[in-house]
Formats: C-alpha cells, structure tokens, sequence
C-alpha cells in the first residue's frame, strides 16, 4: 500500500514536471490572437483622434475593427475551451500604400499588423479568427478609401 502512494505520487510530481516543461503542448495558441486584439485596439486608437474628412470611411472602418475585436475575443474564447495544438501558416506580404495624415497611416500599419498575426494564428477558432479576418480587410480597405478622400 505504501508503495503503491509512493509511486503514484511520484507520478504526479513526474506529470507535473512534463506539464511545466512544456507549456506549449498544454496551452492554447494564443499569442497571435492577443497580438492582433492588441493592433487592432491600436488602430482603433488612431482612426478616432484622425480627422474626420474621410466621406464616412473612417467610421466605417472603426466599425469593421470593432467587429473584428469581437471575432477575436470570441476566437480567444472558443480556442481556449477547445485547447488546439499551434500550426504555422505563411506570413502574407502587404503591397506599400500611399502616405497619409499620421493617424491614417498608423491605423493602416495596426491593422496589417492585426492582419498578419491573425494569419499567423491556428486556423480553427470556431470560424471566429476568419471573420476577424474578413473584418480585418474590410478595415483595411476602408482606411485605404479614407487616405483617397482625405489626399
């Protein structure tokens, strides 16, 4: 009996070990995501101190980031319910834009950093990382149109 604690314990203390060895095996991939809400609160940042002269371009674009925010605390939540391994996926390459006011521009730069780090994450979030996504370029392309009508 006193061998039979012993060795039990001695297998806990040996699962723990592995478990705080490697934490990555046991913990959701989260950093991308937490990257991408942290751009994104970034960008939305930016496009509200930017002027306003963007034929609504801008409104609509801190709308599509909030959504984006949203589908990304929902992506957090359902993966860490769900506990996924982490994929790597290709980093896409974002073409230069035009130069605006520095708000814009530093909006524009959050969310193609958001954008990246949403790419970089592991695809299934229960369909809520490719929303943020499609939020994401919605954002992005608003930005864009509002440094058009602001230029």
């Amino acid at each position: 009996m006193k061998s039979t604690k012993t060795i039990l314990l001695i297998l806990a203390l040996l699962l723990s070990a592995v478990a705080f060895a490697y934490p990555s095996a046991a913990a959701p991939d989260q950093p991308f995501m937490k990257a991408a809400r942290e751009d994104l609160q970034k960008a939305r940042g930016q496009l509200q101190v930017a002027e306003h002269n963007k034929g609504g371009h801008r409104a609509n674009a801190i709308e599509y980031v909030n959504a984006a925010i949203a589908e990304v605390n929902r992506g957090i939540a359902f993966d860490r319910r769900h506990n996924h391994a982490q994929s790597v996926t290709d980093i896409f390459a974002e073409s230069s834009v035009v130069p605006d006011q520095p708000h814009m521009r530093s909006a524009l730069e959050h969310l193609l950093n958001a954008k990246r780090n949403l790419d970089s994450a592991t695809a299934d979030k229960g369909g809520h990382r490719a929303k943020a996504i499609e939020f994401v370029n919605k954002a992005i392309e608003e930005v864009r149109q509002g440094i058009a009508a602001g230029a």
